[in-house]
């Protein structure tokens, strides 16, 4: 199974570089930015699309669906919630270790990585077990690094560069 994973569009807390776990719509920015992916997936089969259930990621999905086909929302796949950081500038964290898969820091109410990564591994157990032979995902970063360390390996646990950009496409085989 091919597996193509999309991260949303740009949203404002994107743009203000903030934590945010607030359900925000696409900025213009970002609504540019899936019309242009729109473009790519163009060259893409896909059985069936699945997506968060954020705003972000409906909207940038019901933009790049070109082929029309069924969405199926799946709340493994929100992005991990920054709890009582939401508001907040990126900066009030060391960033390379809110995402270090094995840190011993707890940022607030944030989500736990390992919990959260749990959870979208679940979700990808789960896709193992479907009959599709190319599936698009549209997600968060977060979502995207969980999925670098399912196919790739933890590593070192560093996750902070794994992520996908706004718009930003990437294929794993399953």
């Amino acid at each position: 199974m091919k597996i193509y994973i999309v991260r949303h569009g740009q949203v404002p807390h994107n743009a203000l570089k903030q934590y945010n776990n607030q359900n925000e719509d696409l900025t213009k920015l970002g609504i540019k930015q899936a019309e242009e992916l729109k473009e790519k997936i163009k060259e893409i089969e896909y059985d069936i699309v699945i997506c968060s259930p954020l705003i972000r990621a409906k909207h940038t999905a019901k933009i790049i669906n070109v082929k029309e086909k069924e969405i199926i929302i799946d709340n493994k796949l929100e992005e991990r919630n920054p709890g009582s950081l939401s508001g907040q500038s990126l900066e009030v964290t060391n960033r390379e270790e809110y995402w270090n898969y094995n840190t011993e820091i707890q940022y607030g109410t944030s989500e736990n990585i390992q919990g959260f990564f749990k959870r979208v591994y679940n979700f990808l157990n789960e896709l193992k077990t479907k009959d599709y032979e190319s599936v698009l995902i549209v997600a968060h970063s977060g979502v995207s690094k969980a999925f670098s360390g399912y196919f790739e390996g933890i590593q070192d646990g560093k996750f902070l560069n794994r992520g996908l950009k706004n718009c930003e496409i990437k294929m794993y085989e399953m």
